[in-house]
């Protein structure tokens, strides 16, 4: 067994793990009667901001491979996103059958009519794609820059998710301002100034790790 399999053996299903603790906490308050005294509300905040800390640990991962020249954290990254589609549907979920209770015309007006409703919908379209196109297989069939290309859209998706608390909340907005600063400064490392800048700064940090290693 190579180095990269013992990791991908340990730590997946750590990860696995770990990434249904929030669905765990949600399950454990239910029967502990924890949910307090507006439960629906209780699990649509739980659901949209862990569904939102996915994504913004899923777009941590292409960065720090870069700069650690760890490649079998890539491994992490389709887990991860799956994770954060999964919390999201079950935020959609929540509201779709426990506050608009499948009224198409509730839906719609709400979308219409409320900023906040709009960009979280935008923001939960956009990664339906994604998820659909995760697997081996549809990348084979999309061929790689194609399936690239489409996964960008994990970008304007995680931006509409930030709006979407931002807008939401009305009194202490420090929650959702960290989480949309912590995205911008993600979606900034992209930028390719910024990337091929920290490439020639990881090179010599590189050549030195190879040469104490040698030495």
């Amino acid at each position: 067994m190579t180095r990269e399999q013992r990791i991908r053996w340990l730590f997946k299903p750590a990860v696995f793990i770990f990434s249904l603790v929030p669905l765990a906490m949600l399950f454990w308050w239910g029967f502990s009667d924890g949910l307090g005294a507006n439960p629906v509300e209780t699990i649509t905040r739980h659901t949209g901001e862990w569904g939102l800390r996915f994504l913004i640990i899923t777009l941590c991962v292409t960065p720090l491979r870069k700069l650690s020249g760890w490649n079998p954290l890539i491994r992490f990254r389709r887990m991860l996103g799956l994770f954060a589609f999964f919390y999201l549907t079950l935020h959609f979920l929540t509201y779709l059958v426990l506050d608009a209770e499948f009224s198409l015309a509730y839906i719609v007006e709400d979308i219409v009519e409320r900023l906040y409703i709009t960009a979280g919908f935008t923001g939960f379209c956009l990664l339906i794609p994604l998820a659909l196109t995760s697997t081996n297989g549809m990348v084979r069939r999309l061929g790689g820059k194609r399936w690239q290309r489409l996964h960008r859209l994990v970008y304007p998706a995680v931006l509409a998710g930030c709006l979407h608390y931002l807008w939401l909340v009305k009194a202490d907005l420090r929650e959702p301002l960290i989480y949309t600063g912590i995205a911008l400064f993600l979606l900034a490392l992209r930028i390719p100034v910024v990337e091929r800048r920290l490439a020639a700064w990881r090179q010599p940090a590189a050549r030195a790790g190879a040469t104490d290693t040698a030495g």
